[in-house]
């Protein structure tokens, strides 16, 4: 009954964490002088009020799914990998590089996929790097992915501001810093042009299914999660750890780098800059919110495309600074993050007192005044 109780818990508490947030977010909308329950009206009525706006928080959830999976992945091998934002950047301008060249020039069933392939690749490469770099040298992957964030944000700005600017932005002199129009055949199919609801949201599902698969269903995955548990367990089995630990960060970069191409292919159709800010480091908390699980991070991202589509909703309704919804966000991200490390500790307790409970169970007994002969 205790364990069971304490399976209710660790399963509620990520939503308890939501709530606690809005909470806090509701008296800091009433120091601001707005109404919270007038604000959060408007913001369940902008992610839910038409279909369009339902659509419009799926489109939103898209990159965050595919982030996401990425970051499970990598979690799940005991690699931090911080550098979703940059993977993703890395994947969105080999995808736009590759389609501005070659798209024209293939018919659209051939260059979406090779669209997307050209975004994976660079996210899986923008992701190696910091994983040899822990393999072979121990290098703390935190500091690595963080500082390839950066890089990939000011290759984005150089690249816009000159080889990869849109030719017509230089010949009307304005120079906006956006690349071309990526090429009809490559774009993802459009379902809804009002939301740019396309059909990479059913990619990420798709791809939320093989990563569960992989990581829970296969030798490669076991291994993957056996050097994430223990190391030294998994060496002693005959697992190479560096090995692992790099293909994880590939795996994860990948993904990344998928987000970036869809989202570019799916709904941006060219590449300006500042496109996808925060996505990166949101899915990461999505993963943490979807338990570090492929098939939990759909819910998650579902959650946060709301609050990013509502959020919107809200500023404009009852008129609070854009920092309020970036102070709402930012709560929301706390709790969940201090919710995990709760549930972590939470289970490692539940853990050690079964522990306990079993040695105690299959400890030999003596009667009274007996003696060990």
């Amino acid at each position: 009954m205790k364990s069971t109780t304490s399976s209710i818990l660790i399963a509620i508490i990520p939503i308890i964490a939501v709530l606690l947030a809005l909470l806090i977010g509701a008296f800091m909308l009433l120091l601001l002088g707005a109404d919270p329950i007038r604000a959060y009206g408007a913001m369940i009525e902008g992610a839910f009020g038409t279909p369009t706006n339902i659509l419009r928080v799926l489109t939103r959830a898209t990159p965050l799914l595919l982030v996401a999976i990425g970051t499970c992945i990598a979690f799940r091998a005991g690699m931090t990998n911080i550098g979703a934002e940059g993977q993703l950047f890395a994947g969105a301008i080999s995808a736009t590089a590759f389609a501005i060249a070659f798209g024209n020039a293939l018919p659209a069933l051939i260059a979406v996929p090779l669209t997307i392939a050209a975004g994976a690749v660079a996210g899986a490469a923008w992701g190696a790097l910091p994983g040899f770099l822990k393999a072979r040298f121990e290098v703390n992957e935190i500091l690595t992915t963080v500082m390839m964030n950066e890089i990939a944000v000011q290759l984005l700005i150089f690249l816009l501001s000159g080889p990869m600017i849109d030719p017509q932005q230089v010949a009307q002199g304005t120079r906006i810093p956006q690349s071309a129009q990526l090429p009809p055949t490559t774009w993802l199919p459009e379902l809804d042009s009002r939301s740019q609801f396309h059909a990479g949201f059913f990619v990420a599902l798709a791809l939320a299914v093989l990563a569960y698969v992989l990581l829970w269903r296969t030798s490669l995955g076991y291994r993957i999660r056996a050097v994430g548990l223990n190391r030294d367990a998994a060496r002693y089995a005959g697992i190479s750890i560096g090995r692992y630990l790099t293909l994880a960060m590939i795996l994860s970069g990948g993904m990344a780098g998928i987000a970036g191409a869809v989202h570019v292919a799916g709904a941006e159709h060219r590449m300006v800059e500042g496109f996808a800010i925060g996505y990166g480091f949101s899915g990461i908390v999505v993963a943490l919110f979807g338990r570090l699980h492929p098939l939990g991070a759909i819910p998650a991202s579902l959650l946060f495309g709301t609050l990013l589509v509502g959020a919107d909703r809200m500023q404009r309704s009852v008129q609070v600074p854009s920092a309020t919804v970036t102070v709402l966000q930012g709560l929301v991200v706390i709790f969940v993050v201090g919710s995990e490390l709760f549930v972590r500790r939470l289970t490692a307790r539940r853990a050690t007192a079964n522990t306990t409970k079993t040695q105690t169970m299959t400890s030999p007994t003596l009667p009274t005044g007996g003696r060990i002969r």
